[in-house]
């Protein structure tokens, strides 16, 4: 199935019931058509980072299911799988049989040895400090062979996912490999997560190195073009860099959105985001929740430096049970530019202020993406927080079929659930068509959205001070 001007959901194999076939059955049951497409974070056998640190994509994790149940949720959804370009798990057979034969293994060219990178003498302390990195070390992880000796892997993110070196062949095989089985088992959409990481090079920073990101983002385009399957190239960074992405006709993500519209909620001020809107590319996924933390890095300059100050201590003050402590190293959180919290829990789980955010998102240039405890204006889980001491899982309840069911009578989610099978259905909201945007005063704005002909024309009024909106379509309101 092709990719569709529809609301994507990003959703665990185990969170909106127990497994795949749960999953499928609450959407046909619950969700109608608000959801046009799924976003099924990793389901592959994997050793950590709940499922970002693969063994082998050859498989689903058979506590999800299989891959006739993948496939039976692709006769409904355009599907989105992850692919970490980047890394690969320590557990793997590729990781295992290297660490076997040492030289001698098929593999050994795989992996990005750290000690054969740098010529003699380096790295120096400058060469490991300009280095854009998660850890506060230099990125790498002692290997031991079996025949006794040791050297060292670059190792980015955690401890079990080990780089890979996408300059050699047997790792472009293992890439395309991979891509096509993907493909095969229904995957419309590729997510190249940690994507900007995976070219390393002398005298640079190793993240975004250009020429040599482009060379490799476009070999993955051929390979996945050759199987009618597209790439989502995913990075948290500066915006400049997903605008360059655009430029190269890729889609990208909208991780700045977020901010701004925490920030406009908060200030009741509308300037900011009509800018951002203005900016904005159509042919991306915007988000205001994913399965990891708020970003703060990626709003840089769209905030002025004061600005994202105001919102991240107005996500503290305002947020429900959000605190400072959930997004520090106590949380074994992985990354400093994100805040922990439920996009509903950052709003202080205030139905109004909540819609009114989603209303944006609708309004906003590109395809909504919709994490699933967002879709039910889920509340922060301290319990599982603390069970786990893990901060971003303040972020990612398991919701039961029986919770679900429940769930979904609220009138807040009856009202999420109207707006995204209304904008599913609306002519209005074409990628080829336009977008209008006007700011009366310092509190409101009116977004009009319309296709490519404007024989249809959605907009939406708003007073962020006030905390109200009127939706119209061709002059009739419209409620939900």
């Amino acid at each position: 199935m092709a990719i569709t001007n529809k609301t994507m959901l990003i959703t665990y194999s185990d969170s909106l019931g127990n497994n795949l076939k749960d999953l499928k059955t609450n959407l046909e049951t619950h969700f109608g058509e608000a959801v046009g497409g799924v976003h099924l974070l990793p389901f592959f056998p994997s050793t950590g980072d709940r499922g970002f640190a693969p063994v082998d994509y050859d498989q689903v994790d058979s506590a999800f299911g299989d891959w006739e149940d993948v496939k039976a949720l692709g006769e409904k959804y355009y599907l989105m799988f992850d692919f970490m370009i980047n890394h690969i798990s320590r557990q793997s057979k590729y990781y295992q049989d290297y660490q076997e034969k040492h030289d001698d293994s098929a593999y050994k060219d795989l992996f990005l040895n750290w000690d054969k990178f740098w010529p003699e003498n380096r790295p120096t302390q400058d060469d490991v400090d300009l280095i854009y990195k998660r850890k506060d070390r230099a990125p790498k992880q002692e290997i031991i062979f079996a025949d006794g000796s040791k050297e060292y892997l670059w190792n980015t993110f955690g401890e079990e996912q080990i780089d890979l070196d996408v300059t050699k062949e047997v790792t472009m095989q293992f890439i395309t490999d991979t891509i096509k089985n993907l493909a095969a088992n229904g995957c419309d959409l590729i997510r190249l997560d940690a994507f900007a990481y995976a070219i390393k090079k002398l005298d640079t920073n190793d993240f975004f190195v250009e020429p040599d990101i482009w060379e490799l983002l476009d070999k993955v385009r051929t390979i996945a073009a050759e199987t009618e399957t597209e790439i989502l190239p995913e990075i948290h960074e500066h915006y400049a860099i997903q605008f360059k992405i655009a430029d190269h006709d890729y889609y990208v993500y909208d991780f700045a959105l977020p901010m701004v519209v925490l920030y406009s909620l908060y200030s009741g001020k509308s300037k900011k985001l009509a800018k951002w809107l203005q900016m904005s590319p159509m042919k991306q996924f915007t988000t205001l929740d994913t399965h990891d933390g708020i970003g703060v890095v990626d709003v840089k300059d769209i905030l002025t430096d004061e600005e994202i100050v105001y919102t991240s201590n107005e996500l503290y003050k305002i947020g429900a049970n959000v605190k400072r402590k959930y997004s520090s190293a106590e949380y074994n959180n992985l990354d400093i530019y994100q805040i922990n919290s439920t996009y509903y829990s950052a709003l202080g789980d205030d139905n109004k202020k909540y819609f009114m955010s989603r209303l944006i998102q609708v309004f906003a240039p590109g395809i909504p993406q919709v994490y699933y405890v967002g879709l039910l204006a889920g509340k922060n889980d301290l319990e599982l927080l603390e069970a786990t001491k893990e901060g971003r899982n303040i972020n990612r309840h398991y919701y039961s079929n029986e919770e679900i069911a429940k769930e979904v009578e609220r009138p807040v989610v009856k009202a999420l659930i109207n707006l995204f099978t209304y904008r599913n259905q609306s002519e209005a909201f074409d990628l080829d068509g336009k977008i209008e945007i006007e700011t009366p005063d310092n509190y409101s704005i009116i977004i009009k959205r319309s296709n490519k002909d404007q024989s249809v024309v959605s907009e939406v009024q708003m007073n962020l001070q006030e905390c109200s909106y009127q939706v119209f379509e061709n002059g009739q309101e419209i409620t939900f």
